[in-house]
């Protein structure tokens, strides 16, 4: 099956869950998708499987597609995240993540600094350094794919598997700050520093210092995009 007639209709339907277009408890018809979208059955159970696998649906025997509230939605896998990010749920989204984000990677820097491995602490901090270089050049989109490696390396460091595995989620809002021109054309000299400061504490063994120069590092990264969610009220399920 041609995968972009599957990305297509995941997409078309995913994003119009997530925005709130349909809504939860809404039942949806594969005839109705197949006829409005052009595409075959088998496209469509292509796309239901991979939208239930988010929780975004249900399939009901003799009843249809059945909508699920955002309470089933699988709040880390990337797609949703993504979606979310290019969506009136973009405040709740960044802000989620950004304070995930400072109650993990703080901890996940000094973890590293006490276990990972010598040569992922050289590479931490050779991405530091490279990041400092790019960042200074203005060169946005080869910045954004450095901090995401640092980034993820670093949550691989700690030696600690849950932690490894948000590296997607904070990949995926990483970069949909960018897209969303909520990073400075050229970062802070000071942002750039405190992730030389964590390379090198970690490299070094220092965990206290890791700590505190990532917790720097997230509380300029909340100062920032704050703005976007500063009127959105928190969810409770």
């Amino acid at each position: 099956m041609p995968s972009s007639l599957h990305t297509r209709v995941t997409e078309h339907v995913g994003r119009s869950i997530v925005d709130g277009v349909v809504p939860a408890g809404s039942v949806l018809h594969s005839d109705e998708i197949e006829r409005s979208q052009g595409v075959s059955r088998s496209v469509i159970r292509e796309s239901v499987r991979v939208l239930a696998s988010i929780g975004l649906v249900e399939s009901v025997k003799r009843v249809g597609i059945r909508v699920l509230p955002q309470s089933a939605w699988n709040a880390y896998d990337p797609t949703l995240i993504r979606w979310r990010l290019l969506g009136p749920g973009k405040g709740e989204q960044l802000r989620s993540l950004t304070e995930l984000r400072a109650a993990v990677e703080p901890m996940a820097a000094e973890l590293a600094a006490r276990h990972a491995p010598q040569p992922m602490s050289a590479e931490i901090l050779n991405l530091a350094a490279q990041m400092r270089t790019v960042g200074r050049s203005g060169d946005l989109e080869l910045f954004l794919e450095l901090d995401i490696k640092f980034h993820s390396l670093v949550l691989h460091g700690s030696g600690n598997e849950m932690f490894a595995t948000l590296d997607e989620p904070i990949a995926a809002v990483l970069s949909g700050r960018t897209d969303l021109g909520l990073m400075p054309t050229h970062p802070h000299e000071t942002a750039l520093q405190w992730h030389v400061d964590v390379a090198d504490a970690i490299q070094g063994g220092h965990p206290q210092k890791a700590r505190e120069s990532m917790e720097l590092i997230m509380r300029r990264t909340i100062a920032e995009v704050e703005p976007t969610w500063a009127d959105t009220p928190r969810l409770w399920f």
